[in-house]
């Protein structure tokens, strides 16, 4: 008996493997949602199997539910992330984890109706419902960690297995899988009582469902694909925050820190920012560079021709700007029609420099292509020789500026680059 069960639970994991590797690989043809819905509508018979159904192999009892399907599920989900990347492979994890929960919730909710028998006096067994949730939502916790952290530990042991990938994955299945089958026997203990056998039994069984999988996976390798189509190298930092939203975040944060008409840098982000980048510069003995650039006569342009246009005249100067910068340029929106720009590593006569090819390319481009005519006039401050704090540096700046606009505007206004 025991070795018939063994047959048929490798017969049931070569099956499992090929579905859904023919899934995964007919992806761009049939589409990814194919994969990922097949992927996850076996959890609840998972749960299910790994609750009350077990058999006997000649190593102990195992449950085929949690020996081959999540598994299966496990390294499926590694894989989609190899051959696509961790935003498609961050899909079915959360997907899986709310969509569990969901099932949960609802069951919850219809334990507590009058139910009728239908059929030979059936009803339903509340206790076992109670169970399967419980062991529901920490059994979709559990798969929600696993699928992180093996898709982590893949990316983490690269340095050590290179391009075996057969290898790579066997480890970190058997890491990952030994961590889940500690856990989920200590729910399952504590839910039905199960003896400790259970245990050594599943950890086993897991070890050779690892084992199986990943000799399917080279045999694959060997006769349907090669390694170089499979292999990736991502840093696993990016990977987790990647598969954490982290990114999104990050996102959302460098959002927040522009201004929304001309996607520059807002003024938030100058007070927050601007110290610590001269300071930087102070302590590292380079040179830094303010512009303060204003539009000249900007009221007359909203006057004139309404604000609207006064809004696309802001956007096509600071485009223009932005176009022009080098690696380590900061710009920033600092207020109506005034900008800052933070240049590292520019001294002051690259900085007047700068500014007055950024002064013509304005006057050139707005002749042509802008609503209407209009010029900029900049003042320039360097430190450390006009100041070694921000205030002092915007102060001096802000002075040239004001100057070059008595002096008759569309001129660049800087310090004495001999001094």
């Amino acid at each position: 008996m025991a070795t018939t069960n063994a047959l048929l639970l490798l017969a049931q994991a070569a099956v499992y493997f090929t579905v859904m590797m023919s899934l995964l690989r007919a992806r761009k043809v049939i589409g990814i949602g194919v994969f990922m819905c097949a992927l996850g509508v076996m959890h609840f018979l998972e749960t299910y199997l790994a609750s009350v159904f077990y058999i006997q192999l000649p190593f102990g009892i195992v449950s085929p539910g949690s020996t081959i399907l999540f598994s299966g599920k496990l390294l499926m989900i590694l894989l989609l992330y190899i051959r696509e990347d961790a935003m498609v492979a961050r899909q079915p994890i959360y997907g899986l984890l709310i969509g569990n929960f969901l099932i949960v919730a609802l069951v919850m909710v219809l334990r507590n109706h009058d139910t009728v028998a239908v059929t030979g006096g059936r009803l339903p067994d509340i206790a076992f419902v109670d169970e399967m949730g419980w062991l529901m939502i920490w059994g979709t916790i559990l798969l929600f960690i696993d699928s992180i952290a093996i898709i982590v530990l893949y990316e983490r042991v690269g340095s050590l297995f290179g391009k075996h990938l057969g290898l790579r994955i066997l480890v970190c299945g058997a890491v990952v899988l030994t961590f889940d089958q500690a856990g989920f026997f200590l729910a399952l203990h504590y839910v039905s009582g199960a003896p400790l056998h259970v245990f050594w039994g599943g950890w086993i069984a897991k070890m050779f469902a690892t084992l199986l999988y990943s000799g399917f996976f080279v045999i694959y390798l060997r006769f349907f694909s090669s390694t170089s189509h499979w292999f990736t190298d991502r840093s696993f930092r990016d990977v987790f925050e990647v598969l954490t939203y982290r990114e999104r975040y990050e996102r959302l944060l460098e959002q927040t820190n522009h201004d929304h008409l001309t996607g520059t840098l807002h003024r938030r982000h100058y007070d927050q920012n601007a110290p610590e980048i001269l300071a930087t510069s102070l302590a590292e003995r380079r040179a830094l560079s303010m512009l303060v650039i204003d539009i000249d006569h900007f009221k007359q342009v909203n006057d004139r021709h309404g604000h609207q246009v006064g809004d696309e005249v802001l956007k096509k100067i600071a485009a223009l700007l932005m176009e022009n910068l080098r690696a380590g340029d900061h710009l920033y929106r600092f207020g109506g029609e005034e900008f800052v720009l933070l240049c590292e590593r520019l001294p002051a006569s690259g900085a007047i420099s700068l500014a007055d090819r950024l002064r013509g390319v304005i006057q050139d481009y707005s002749k042509t292509s802008m609503p209407t005519a209009v010029t900029v006039s900049i003042g320039v401050a360097s430190a450390p020789q006009d100041g070694s704090s921000v205030e002092e540096l915007f102060a001096a700046a802000d002075s040239r500026l004001y100057d070059a606009k008595r002096a008759g505007r569309n001129r660049v206004n800087g310090p004495d680059p001999q001094t």
